[in-house]
């Protein structure tokens, strides 16, 4: 693993400096890893605040593609209730081979254990 792929509840978490957020952050930095969000996450998230901009910098935003959005597309229809948001991180992710940091661990895994089964999936 090179990458591990935050999802707005791990933005959220970190703008609101929740510890277990900031922890999995700090581990990522200190082994190296990029830490990167869906461009899908970003317009979750984003209102425009100035605490906002600095946590920014800390991740890298990755653009939609045709490829990630096939991936998500083909996830949704295959687990009902699935968010277009959440089916695009776990896209990513196992696109990339990364970890997914996320707050909402629940729907994340029913992505996982259904459609995305190399993904491992980290609670906040």
């Amino acid at each position: 693993m090179s990458a591990v792929s935050g999802d707005t509840g791990f933005l959220i978490g970190l703008e609101r400096a929740k510890p277990r957020a900031v922890a999995l952050l700090a581990a990522a930095r200190r082994r190296s890893l990029l830490v990167s969000i869906p461009a899908a996450v970003l317009a979750e998230w984003w209102r425009g605040a100035r605490d906002q901009m600095k946590i920014l910098r800390l991740v890298e935003v990755e653009p939609m593609t045709e490829r990630l959005a096939k991936s998500a597309g083909e996830a949704l229809a295959a687990i009902s209730r699935a968010t277009v948001v959440d089916a695009i991180v776990m896209a990513s992710a196992a696109a990339r081979g990364s970890v997914v940091y996320t707050s909402d661990y629940e729907d994340l895994a029913r992505l996982r254990d259904r459609h995305f089964r190399s993904v491992r999936v980290l609670a906040l």
